[in-house]
């Protein structure tokens, strides 16, 4: 790339990670001449295993999906452009909904949660999604996702180990609102709208956002003028920003970028 022509890539992470999950993206963009800057969400700006230790957060507990949205698009707005937007999950949905703000020059989002009216009664997105809405349970309490459940939600398909390692490195209380706030109008896209360029990104082998309701989501763009691509890859899970083959997904975005 051409360092006169730089531009810089605001990573929007997903729901029960830390920041930390894009480390060897940065990294990757960063050496393919991009600048980069992945900032924690609100309540999230320290180490995983110190946020664990403050569970249950009552501070994590208190975000929601409308105050995240504008925290992201009030660092889009602080940089001297128009950055390229690249979220995972709940990060996928805020790319959506912030392009169509015009918060981005273009938007990645890699396995979104679908943003409102797109449902589907899969047992594995039901199974994986479930207990993070925390019915029957007090909102003001933070969600601290299990090992069990984050073998099955996220790192299916991977080794014990490997899923042992992920878990520790990753893993951070989560805000049950926010998770009840992606069926909310806090969640609604204008499909109909006119936007920069977006690529939705889906995994085969996700439980927690089946790769029918990225297609899905794709699909309800298909009246509108916008560029919108589409890319399934096989055999990714939800935890794709770690998993091996990683690289894959990231040089078929950097590709897409030079396109748009």
């Amino acid at each position: 790339m051409d360092k006169g022509k730089q531009r810089t890539v605001l990573f929007i992470t997903g729901a029960f990670v830390g920041n930390n999950c894009w480390d060897e993206w940065r990294s990757y963009f960063e050496d393919k001449g991009y600048r980069t800057l992945a900032p924690a969400w609100p309540h999230k700006d320290g180490t995983p295993e110190s946020l664990r230790n403050s569970q249950s957060n009552t501070e994590i507990a208190s975000n929601r999906l409308s105050s995240l949205t504008d925290h992201f698009a009030a660092i889009a707005e602080q940089l001297p452009e128009k950055p390229v937007l690249i979220g995972h999950s709940i990060g996928g949905l805020i790319v959506q909904i912030l392009l169509q703000k015009g918060s981005g020059s273009a938007g990645v989002a890699i396995h979104s949660v679908p943003p409102k009216g797109i449902i589907t009664l899969k047992f594995s997105f039901l199974r994986a999604g479930w207990k993070a809405l925390g019915f029957f349970s007090s909102t003001r309490r933070s969600y601290l996702m299990s090992f069990k459940t984050w073998q099955y939600a996220f790192a299916n398909s991977m080794n014990f180990e490997a899923q042992k390692d992920l878990y520790y490195r990753y893993v951070v209380p989560e805000s049950k609102m926010i998770v009840r706030d992606t069926l909310s109008s806090a969640a609604k896209i204008d499909f109909m709208k006119l936007r920069p360029p977006l690529l939705l990104i889906s995994g085969t082998n996700d439980h927690s956002i089946p790769s029918s309701l990225n297609l899905a989501n794709y699909r309800r763009y298909r009246k509108n003028s916008s560029v919108t691509d589409y890319k399934e890859f096989v055999g990714r899970n939800h935890l794709v920003l770690a998993q091996q083959g990683w690289k894959e997904n990231a040089d078929f975005i950097l590709t897409w970028l030079k396109q748009h």
